[in-house]
């Protein structure tokens, strides 16, 4: 809890210094300790949250959390230990205990440090730091402010709560390759969650949110609510599907999650564990021709964007998919190693990941679907990357004729990954840019759908 006028206080300048300063001293301390190799992560983070329910505040907080995370190799034994202190006796036992791990684990031969010559040399500024002087007394009229507006139907009846959130930090990572980099940046939210009352009593839930680096590009409180209040009373008399097989639309915000399937079986974990369906798909033609899957991990103010990745290799502009052709897997050192390939500078996964549109707008979409089914949410874990089968609940609309005609709630959408992205017929120009993987809606063919019948 914090002072209902307490203010976010900016970073010190010399604060990022005083990081790498840090972190040069956690390498002297794992050579001193006996280690052939290191690398240290340390951050700094502060911020505000809060969130409101029927008008009234129901949390509210401030925090500052540092952390600091120790790797070191004992030739080819590596040990790692963590800690929320940095303090000199901090790293001190940190490193100890790391290298208390490293002198008990077994060599693995991939394991190690990225080479010098492969590490990241320049850092160009993604713009990526915007701090928010918002004051908690703000902050809480903010939230209050959206879910009124959220609420100003008589058949919103209830509310799951408004929220904003606002907090920077400062990042540093270094190795005893000679690697130490580090930069600030900022994240900041607002979310409002409504609940709606059918005639029948039957209640229908739907929320709208926004996130960005830059406050000043965040939605109003005033949008967020009317955006979740529109959606929530769409839903309202929203029935079951007949089961049978049909084209499925994907919105954006269900769309960003196939393509994270797609991310998830082309990672190096999944790839050397054999957990993936994907594993020697390399050079195969898994979409349309017209279909480009690429990465852009320098996008100034993106989620995703970072020049480096947590090896210390250098991020780069990059096509996973080229002409429906799967190009490459995304590897980090390690799992690269593991794979016999080279490292593709994506240790933590692709950035700002996206499928280039084909040029339809949502109506355009609708009109080219026909009749389907336009999906608003998934539900349930039911994807399988190992095998590739697709299962999930999920909640939309019916389309007749290019056009909307009824919210549907309780049925389930079936497939398997490679079938659906082979029949994906279109990318969407309504772009959601607001996580790392950015994409609009995509049209699949032809889906199981089990709904009532």
């Amino acid at each position: 809890m914090t002072d209902r006028n307490s203010v976010q206080r900016p970073f010190d300048p010399g604060a990022l210094h005083g990081l790498q300063e840090r972190a040069g001293r956690v390498l002297e301390e794992a050579k001193r300790a006996g280690a052939t190799d290191a690398e240290v992560g340390i951050s700094a983070s502060q911020g505000l949250s809060v969130s409101v329910r029927m008008d009234q505040v129901e949390t509210l907080e401030f925090h500052r959390d540092r952390g600091i995370s120790v790797t070191v190799f004992m030739g080819q034994q590596k040990g790692t230990a963590s800690s929320s202190d940095d303090s000199d006796d901090s790293i001190r036992r940190t490193v100890e205990a790391a290298c208390a791990i490293a002198r008990h684990t077994g060599a693995d031969p991939c394991a190690g440090l990225a080479e010098p010559s492969q590490l990241a040399t320049e850092f160009p500024d993604l713009d990526l730091f915007h701090p928010w002087a918002l004051t908690s007394e703000q902050a809480i009229e903010q939230a209050q402010v959206c879910e009124r507006v959220g609420r100003s139907d008589p058949r919103i009846v209830n509310s799951d709560g408004a929220s904003l959130s606002t907090g920077s930090s400062l990042r540093v990572y270094a190795n005893s390759n000679g690697f130490m980099a580090g930069y600030p940046s900022s994240h900041h939210s607002r979310s409002c969650v409504l609940v709606a009352a059918q005639q029948d009593g039957a209640m229908q839930r739907d929320y709208w949110f926004d996130s960005r680096r830059d406050p000043a590009r965040l939605l109003s409180a005033e949008e967020i609510g009317e955006e979740a209040r529109k959606r929530t009373l769409a839903r309202l008399g929203a029935v079951r599907p007949a089961t049978g097989d049909m084209p499925v639309l994907f919105s954006p915000r269900t769309a960003s999650s196939l393509l994270g399937h797609f991310a998830a079986a082309i990672n190096g974990g999944s790839l050397y564990r054999n957990a993936s369906f994907l594993k020697g798909a390399i050079g195969e033609a898994l979409f349309p021709s017209w279909v480009r899957i690429h990465e852009q991990p320098r996008l100034p103010g993106m989620a995703g964007s970072a020049a480096w990745d947590q090896d210390g290799l250098p991020t780069r502009n990059q096509d996973f998919v080229r002409d429906g052709v799967l190009q490459g897997y995304s590897l980090g050192m390690y799992a690269a190693r593991r794979l016999g390939l080279q490292a593709t500078g994506n240790g933590g996964g692709p950035r700002n990941l996206t499928i280039d549109s084909s040029g339809e707008d949502l109506p355009a979409l609708l009109k080219k679907m026909g009749r389907g089914i336009l999906v608003t949410e998934v539900m349930g874990p039911g994807v399988n990357i190992v095998s590739g089968d697709y299962s999930r609940g999920a909640a939309g609309f019916m389309v007749e004729d290019g056009v909307i005609t009824a919210p549907l709630e309780e049925f389930t959408i079936a497939g398997h990954l490679r079938d659906m992205f082979t029949a994906i017929e279109a990318a969407g120009s309504d772009i959601d840019d607001r996580g790392n993987i950015q994409v609009g809606s995509l049209l699949v063919g032809q889906m199981r759908v089990a709904g009532s019948g």
